[in-house]
């Protein structure tokens, strides 16, 4: 079996070492200099910071102008207006779009993701072409990135007839999970809204990923509706809530009934890091699964985004008010090994001072960051990256190397 030996690395920050990969798999992490080198390819650590590389996992890669010139915003406010905007636009772009999510997905991985939940607009306008677009950029860069697609009707499913049937017919088309919007705020009717969709989830044996832009307490009910159906339906570990801005607006007495049945449900969270963040350090109290994720792409929604998850573990960071070390670093660890933990592919982090994915045994995802010390890297977000997966080098210098794991 082959063996890759990652020389000079400090894990977390810590001691250096070499760590050897076999299988894909982590398989010894031993002081640096000390590792057998023979038979053996090699990476230059160079006394480089590695963790377990980026899981974005709320992202639209659908929703992209990557790479493309910066255009004036015409959205106006709320999610149907901006929907509407994005409806008149997104087909008139400089690039097709099969075009522009390949190379947004791409440009991610070059800067270290390797684990993308990605949403995929399905309506009565776009039909599957989003769809399609995002999942063969998935199969084509199947052996440098692992991708779920959520098929997602961003327009409601009540609003136009035939919503409910597109929505349904992407998950046999090839998506993963079945998404959901605003039960209040947008459809205005949440029981049949989320009827649908846990519905269709229920067909299709499949995980629900659900976007909460509502405020307080219109958010707290439809919440609550959501454990219901959790509940009644036995999808323990199978939800997630997005955004959920307005459960971070509500006061500590409601709001801690509501994560105490997060917990017992495992219904996970994912973050975009806005202003008014949802509180992380809270969450952790109750083992909440919580993962990061970049939103849109330079979109006709904003201007905001650039497929580096480290400026948005940056961007976290300062939403939430961090300096301490201790607290910066568990953004790192909700940006990597928390967005793993919501895809379903690694454990919850078990608290603040988690920090997993670089031990014995784990996945050879890996990104090697430059930097004194985690926080370091955080606040300079360098070029200087190596990006591991499986143990294959698929990026270098924010740049596709060509090699995918086998």
């Amino acid at each position: 079996m082959t063996r890759t030996i990652l020389t000079d690395v400090r894990p977390w920050g810590g001691p250096s070492a070499d760590v050897t990969v076999a299988g894909g798999v982590i398989t010894d992490v031993a002081p640096s200099g000390t590792a057998p080198t023979d038979a053996a390819t090699l990476v230059e650590g160079r006394g480089r910071i590695l963790v377990p590389s980026f899981a974005d996992v709320h992202v639209h890669l659908d929703s992209t102008r990557v790479g493309l010139p910066f255009r004036p915003h015409t959205g106006v406010p709320g999610v149907w207006g901006m929907m509407l905007n994005d409806r008149r636009n997104w087909r008139d772009a400089e690039a097709p779009i099969g075009e522009r999510v390949a190379t947004t997905l791409e440009r991610a991985i070059a800067r270290g993701t390797t684990a993308v939940r990605t949403y995929a607009q399905v309506d009565t306008d776009a039909g599957h072409e989003r769809l399609d677009a995002v999942l063969a950029a998935r199969e084509a860069n199947a052996g440098r990135c692992d991708v779920e697609v959520i098929a997602f009707p961003q327009a409601g499913l009540l609003r136009e007839a035939g919503s409910a049937e597109v929505l349904e017919s992407a998950m046999s088309r090839g998506a993963d999970v079945v998404g959901g919007i605003d039960p209040c705020a947008l459809d205005r009717d949440p029981v049949r809204h989320l009827d649908i969709v846990f519905g269709i989830a229920e067909k299709h044996h499949a995980p629900i990923d659900i976007h909460l832009h509502e405020p307080d307490q219109l958010a707290k009910f439809s919440a609550e509706l959501i454990i219901e159906r959790t509940r009644a339906l036995d999808l323990r570990g199978r939800v997630t809530i997005s955004h959920g801005y307005g459960l971070g607006r509500l006061p500590e007495e409601q709001l801690r009934p509501l994560l105490e049945q997060f917990r017992e449900l495992d219904i996970s969270m994912a973050t975009i890091a806005p202003p008014a963040a949802l509180p992380t350090l809270l969450l952790a109290e109750y083992g909440i699964r919580l993962g990061l994720g970049q939103d849109g792409q330079r979109d006709y929604w904003s201007p905001y985004g650039n497929t580096d998850m480290l400026d948005r573990t940056w961007q976290l960071a300062f939403t939430n008010g961090f300096r301490r070390d201790e607290d910066i670093e568990h953004c790192v660890a909700i940006a990597t090994a928390g967005g793993r933990a919501v895809m379903g592919n690694a454990p919850a982090l078990t608290g603040p001072g988690d920090r997993p994915g670089v031990g014995v045994g784990d996945t050879a995802d890996l990104v090697l960051l430059a930097g004194d010390t985690v926080t370091a890297a955080v606040m300079d977000r360098l070029p200087d990256r190596t990006v591991l997966y499986r143990g294959a080098v698929v990026a270098d210098g924010l740049e596709l190397t060509g090699e995918v794991a086998a």
